[in-house]
């Protein structure tokens, strides 16, 4: 299952323009990010607690845009994974397991092309038959943000 940050048009847009893409690209506060497209895809999929410690979460990061799109790094975390419960309690950071250096680094994402981040994070604050929510976002830029709900299994 896959959740992205691209909108539907609405009925208005689309009976204007019927041929144009179905697709809007998402609208950040900051104007440096426009263009930029963020993917979620969370497996396995159903999440079978009993089977797994550790569940896999890839973010992609695609430049949509015409133009290339810097994004600077304070350290070298580029982005957070959190679990969230039904309340949008945090259950469990990705950050928590994790050494983060202060080591700055930039990154540049030319049109057409994506980042693609892979990374494990623990299951063991979850419980089965329930929803659960993973959300990525980047802590330097806080309007890039994608959730994605799920469900576990015993």
């Amino acid at each position: 299952m896959t959740t992205t940050t691209m909108q539907r048009r609405g009925f208005l847009g689309r009976m204007l323009h019927p041929f144009s893409s179905s697709d809007v690209m998402p609208k950040y506060n900051d104007k440096r990010l426009r263009g930029l497209v963020l993917n979620l895809q969370v497996s396995p999929q159903p999440l079978r607690l009993s089977e797994t410690r550790q569940m896999e979460v890839k973010v992609t990061v695609s430049n949509e845009g015409s133009r290339m799109i810097q994004l600077d790094f304070p350290t070298d975390q580029r982005f957070e994974i959190r679990l969230l419960n039904a309340a949008d309690a945090v259950l469990t950071k990705w950050s928590d397991n994790h050494a983060i250096k202060e080591k700055p680094a930039t990154v540049l994402i030319n049109p057409g092309e994506h980042l693609e981040y892979k990374e494990n994070i623990a299951t063991r604050e979850l419980t089965p038959g329930k929803v659960f929510t993973a959300e990525v976002f980047f802590p330097k830029y806080p309007d890039l943000k994608v959730r994605q709900k799920f469900m576990t299994e015993p």
